[in-house]
């Protein structure tokens, strides 16, 4: 059955304040879309897409399989990798030291506390996922957890837009938009339409997962933090439908390398080419997962190489630390001290001398708060982006 493109609708325009220049004062009418309804549409995948289909689950079973339930801090490191390069999307990033920071409670940069709430936004909606379905309270839940750390976002966090929204053009009115979503009023319908669509288990589970993301983007149904509650929405449907138990399959990482394809694929959507988006869903948690697979591999050998240049003794801090280092990758000097298990003064003596050695380094040099990062951890989630970034480059 053919996907149903977009409708228009046209709109009058009165802007609530003159200003702009006078093309946008002269504004009067837009054209909003108006997403099909999607909650009992059927979609079956075929021709080539069913082959890449097919092969991008299995990709993800391997991965789940082969690192995912043996390789515990795996989950984290995909999980930070996924949301970080959500946010860089949208134009947040404060490199993955100020996020440090910004993760083990130290000052950081309002970037780095927008990057961190993406990651607990995201936390938020996949674990939901695993334990029920899908709700508009569940999705309002992590948008008010994605905007809290702004106070004028805060302001409208949690809860559907009330205003018209546009993509592109001007940053008064929707003149020249390259994208101008549903009207305010239209939103609850679609968005009560998307969660009935999200929650049925008939439906071929990439494909389900890349539709609704499509839809959610097109609906737009928040004043802002669309891109990353809807791209989490991915990570949470994958895991409502039990593909994945404990990884998530880094997306927006693949998103993020080509950006004008992913944009593309998401307006070719809105004529009707929902395949087409599939398809690219498709190709793109192939490329992740054998990325994240790499990465998997070169993590599982740190902690042995951290151990012949270390070299502890045994019974000291170091011994101690470096077995947890994969698992807690930022840390500061309360938490280092629980892994060790001994006095401060050692705790921090190990410390320094892992610093020293270069398996850690030091991301706030603040007295009240330090905190400490695995060097390798982070030179790795650098070398997982360049990996996608070089498949990418391959593919498209």
């Amino acid at each position: 059955m053919p996907w149903p493109p977009h409708a228009y609708t046209r709109q009058q325009w009165t802007p609530s304040r003159r200003q702009g220049a006078r093309e946008d004062r002269m504004l009067t009418a837009i054209d909003a879309a108006i997403p099909p309804m999607i909650a009992d549409r059927t979609y079956e995948v075929s021709g080539t897409t069913a082959r890449v289909h097919e092969q991008a689950l299995i990709a993800i079973a391997r991965l789940e399989a082969g690192y995912g339930r043996h390789l515990v801090p795996l989950a984290d490191f995909l999980l930070r990798s996924e949301s970080v390069a959500s946010s860089k999307i949208e134009h947040i990033d404060a490199g993955w030291r100020a996020f440090g920071k910004a993760f083990a409670g130290a000052k950081a940069s309002d970037e780095a506390k927008s990057q961190l709430a993406a990651v607990q936004a995201l936390i938020g909606m996949v674990d939901a996922a695993g334990r029920g379905p899908l709700t508009e309270e569940l999705i309002l839940g992590a948008h008010r957890e994605l905007m809290s750390v702004d106070y004028y976002t805060a302001i409208d966090s949690g809860r559907l837009r009330t205003v018209q929204n546009w993509i592109g053009g001007s940053d008064f009115t929707p003149l020249g938009a390259v994208y101008v979503p549903p009207p305010a009023e239209q939103v609850p319908e679609l968005i009560t339409d998307l969660i009935t669509f999200c929650n049925r288990q008939d439906l071929p589970i990439l494909a389900q997962a890349a539709i609704a993301h499509a839809q959610f983007e097109s609906i737009h149904p928040f004043t802002d933090g669309n891109g990353r509650i809807g791209r989490a929405l991915i990570g949470a449907l994958l895991r409502r439908r039990g593909l994945t138990d404990r990884v998530t399959v880094p997306l927006a990482s693949v998103m993020l390398a080509d950006t004008d394809e992913y944009f593309r694929r998401l307006d070719r959507y809105r004529t009707g080419d929902a395949g087409g988006f599939v398809d690219y869903l498709s190709r793109a948690t192939t490329h992740a997962c054998a990325a994240a697979e790499q990465s998997a591999a070169a993590l599982a050998e740190l902690p042995d190489l951290w151990l012949q240049i270390a070299r502890p003794r045994a019974g000291s801090a170091e011994a101690s630390l470096i077995p947890a280092l994969l698992a807690t990758p930022i840390f500061n000097a309360d938490t280092a001290v629980d892994i060790s298990g001994t006095s401060e003064s050692s705790t921090y003596r190990a410390l320094a001398r892992l610093t020293d050695l270069g398996i850690l380094e030091i991301l706030s040099e603040s007295k009240r708060n330090r905190v400490w990062a695995v060097t390798d951890v982070l030179t790795e989630l650098d070398a997982l982006s360049a990996d996608i970034g070089r498949r990418v480059a391959a593919q498209w």
